[in-house]
C-alpha cells in the first residue's frame, strides 16, 4: 500500500511540476506611430501587398501596423517571462512563465489585458475587439496527362481551368506547415523552382530562416505537392504553377497553443508579402497540457486564438483554405470553425464521404465543412520524390486550394468573399448542405462559367418558378409573390454559410421580404407550403 501511494503521490508532484508553466497572450493598449506608418504603407509592408489591397479594397489600417517593440523589449525583462511570438494584428505577445510572474505583468501601464491557454484562468477578455465588421479568356490552352492526380483533379474538374491556361499563374500561396523536406531539392517539385516560384521558408518554431524550414516532418512536402508538385505525364497538382511559401508552423514533438501563435505572426507575415491564399493542414483541438483543451462549444469561430487569426487574414483579404479535421463523427478543430476560414473535408475516389473526415456544423450554427474534395487515398510526391498515396483532411484542403489559385487567376478582380461564395455555389448538394459533406464538391468548370458570363442574372434559374421574387437581383428591397392556388407561406432565409437570417409567414399574394438589413451577398430563401419546400437564389446587390 505505501508502493501505491508514494507512486501515486509522485503522480501528482510530478503532474504538477510539468503544468507549473502557464501560457498566455498578453494584450498592449496602442502602437507607436500608427498615422505616420499608415500614411506610409511601403514601411510596414511590400508592394505585391499593397497592390492586392488595393485591388480588393482591403483597407490599411491599425492591424497592419507592427507591434510596438519597446513594449516587446520591456516584457522579455520581468522575471520568469519568456515571448515565443508576437501578432500585430491582435497587438499582443504570447508568454509562457510561472501564473505569479504572468498575473505581474498586469500592473505595466501598456497591458491592456491577459488570456490564458487554460481558459478557467482568464477573466474579462474582450475578444470581439479582434473581430471587426466585413469588410482576360486565355489564349493558350494547356493538355495534361495528369497521371496519378487525374481522380483527385477531374472529380473538381479543375482540368477544364487548366485547359484555358488557368493554372496559377499569377498568385501566391502561403503553406503553414511541419516541414518541407525534399520541396527545395527534388524533382517534383523542380518546375516550382526553375520558374523562381518557390519563394522563401522561414522555420516560425526554432526561428531559423530559409533552409531549416526545408527539414523536420514531411507532412508539408507532401501537402505542397498537392498544390505545385509537377511530375510529366505522371503528377500534376491544381495549382502548377503558383507561387509558395513554405512555413514552419506545427512543432511535432509537442501540442502547445504557442502553435496558434506562430501561426498567426506566419499569416501577418504572409499578407505583408502579398500572399493572396494561405492553405492550413493543420488543426487544434487537443494539448499535452488538458486544461488548454477546447470543447465543441469553443469552436464557434470566436474563441481559438488560431480561428480568430484566420478571420483577421480573411478580412485582411487572404482567402483562408483549412483542412477540417481527422476525428470523424467528432467535432471539427480550429481554424476550422473561423467565419473567414474555407473548410475543406474529406471524400473517397468515387466522392462518398471519408469516414475520418471531422463533421459540423460549427457550434453556433455555421455550416462546417464548406466544401470538400478527395482526401482518401490522395496522390502525392513524398520527401524521396515517390509518387504514392496519403489520407485525410490535410489533403483534401490543399487540392481545393490549388483548385481556388487556378480559378481566382481568371477572377483577380473578385474578392476572397466573392469566389468563396462561387465555389460553393457550384457545389453538388448547395440546396441541402450536410454536417458530413458541406456544400458538396465543388465543380470549377461550372464556377469558371458563372464568372466568365457578361449575364447579370446568371444565377436566376432557367425554369419558370412556383414562387417570384422581385426584383432578383436586388439593392435594398424584394417582394415574395406567390401562385394564386397557395394563401400563406413560411419563409426562410439562408446566408451561403448555412445561417438562418430571416425567418417569417407570408400571408398573402404579395409580401415584402424583409432584407433591408442584411449585407450584399447570395442568399437561400426557402419556401414551404406545408407540403412542398422550394428553395430559390436571392442576390443582393
Amino acid at each position: 500500500m505505501k508502493i501505491l501511494l508514494l507512486s501515486f503521490f509522485i503522480l501528482i508532484s510530478s503532474s504538477s511540476l510539468v503544468w507549473s508553466q502557464q501560457d498566455a497572450w498578453v494584450f498592449f493598449t496602442d502602437k507607436d506611430d500608427v498615422e505616420a506608418s499608415i500614411n506610409n504603407p511601403i514601411s510596414i509592408l511590400t508592394q505585391k501587398a499593397i497592390d492586392r489591397k488595393a485591388l480588393h479594397s482591403v483597407t490599411i489600417d491599425e492591424r497592419d501596423v507592427p507591434v510596438n517593440e519597446t513594449y516587446i523589449t520591456d516584457i522579455k525583462s520581468q522575471t520568469g517571462i519568456t515571448v515565443l511570438a508576437k501578432s500585430k494584428w491582435m497587438n499582443c505577445v504570447h508568454v509562457r512563465g510561472d501564473l505569479d510572474n504572468i498575473e505581474a505583468l498586469e500592473n505595466l501601464d501598456f497591458v491592456a489585458s491577459i488570456e490564458y491557454a487554460d481558459k478557467s484562468l482568464t477573466r474579462n477578455v474582450d475578444t470581439s475587439l479582434f473581430i471587426k465588421e466585413d469588410p482576360q479568356i486565355a489564349q493558350t490552352r494547356v493538355s495534361y496527362n495528369y497521371g496519378a492526380t487525374e481522380n483527385q483533379i477531374t472529380m473538381l474538374n479543375v482540368n477544364a481551368l487548366h485547359e484555358q491556361d488557368y493554372t496559377g499563374e499569377g498568385l501566391t500561396i502561403a503553406v503553414m506547415d511541419s516541414g518541407f523536406p525534399g520541396v527545395s531539392t527534388n524533382g517534383g517539385f523542380s518546375r516550382l523552382r526553375d520558374a523562381g516560384k518557390l519563394m522563401d521558408g522561414y522555420d516560425f518554431v526554432d526561428r531559423e530562416d530559409n533552409e531549416f524550414a526545408f527539414t523536420g516532418s514531411t507532412h508539408g512536402a507532401r501537402v505542397v505537392s498537392d498544390i505545385a508538385g509537377f511530375i510529366e505525364d505522371q503528377f500534376v497538382g491544381t495549382a502548377p504553377d503558383v507561387a509558395i511559401y513554405c512555413f514552419r508552423t506545427e512543432d511535432v514533438a509537442n501540442e502547445n497553443p504557442v502553435e496558434e501563435s506562430y501561426w498567426v505572426e506566419a499569416a501577418e507575415r504572409a499578407d505583408s508579402l502579398g500572399v493572396d491564399i494561405i492553405n492550413t493542414s493543420l488543426g487544434y483541438r487537443t494539448f499535452d497540457n488538458p486544461n488548454y483543451d477546447y470543447t465543441y462549444q469553443d469552436m464557434d469561430g470566436e474563441t481559438a486564438f488560431i480561428s480568430r487569426g484566420a478571420t483577421l487574414a480573411f478580412e485582411k483579404g487572404i482567402l483562408v483554405v483549412t483542412s477540417a479535421g481527422n476525428s470523424g463523427a467528432g467535432m471539427i478543430s480550429a481554424p476550422a470553425d473561423a467565419s473567414g476560414a474555407f473548410t475543406v473535408g474529406a471524400v473517397d475516389s468515387n466522392g462518398n464521404y471519408a469516414s475520418f473526415s471531422s463533421i459540423g456544423p460549427s457550434s453556433d450554427g455555421r455550416t462546417k465543412p464548406d466544401v470538400v474534395a478527395k482526401g482518401q487515398s490522395s496522390a502525392v510526391i513524398d520527401q524521396n520524390n515517390n509518387i504514392t498515396t496519403s489520407s485525410g483532411t490535410s489533403f483534401s484542403s490543399p487540392i481545393m486550394a490549388g483548385a481556388i489559385a487556378s480559378f481566382w487567376q481568371a477572377n483577380r478582380d473578385r474578392s476572397n468573399e466573392e469566389v468563396m461564395d462561387i465555389i460553393r455555389e457550384s457545389s453538388s448538394i448547395f440546396e441541402n448542405p450536410t454536417p458530413e459533406l458541406g456544400f458538396g464538391i465543388p465543380d470549377f468548370e461550372e464556377a469558371l462559367g458563372e464568372v466568365l458570363s457578361v449575364n447579370d442574372n446568371a444565377f436566376a434559374k432557367a425554369e419558370t418558378p412556383l414562387y417570384k421574387i422581385q426584383p432578383n437581383p436586388t439593392i435594398d428591397t424584394a417582394v415574395l409573390i406567390l401562385p394564386e392556388n397557395i394563401s400563406s407561406v413560411e419563409v426562410e432565409v439562408y446566408d451561403l454559410l448555412g445561417k438562418k437570417v430571416i425567418s417569417y409567414k407570408a400571408e398573402a399574394t404579395v409580401t415584402t421580404i424583409p432584407i433591408s438589413n442584411l449585407k450584399s451577398g447570395i442568399y437561400l430563401v426557402q419556401i414551404s407550403d406545408g407540403q412542398t419546400i422550394a428553395t430559390q437564389k436571392l442576390i443582393k446587390s
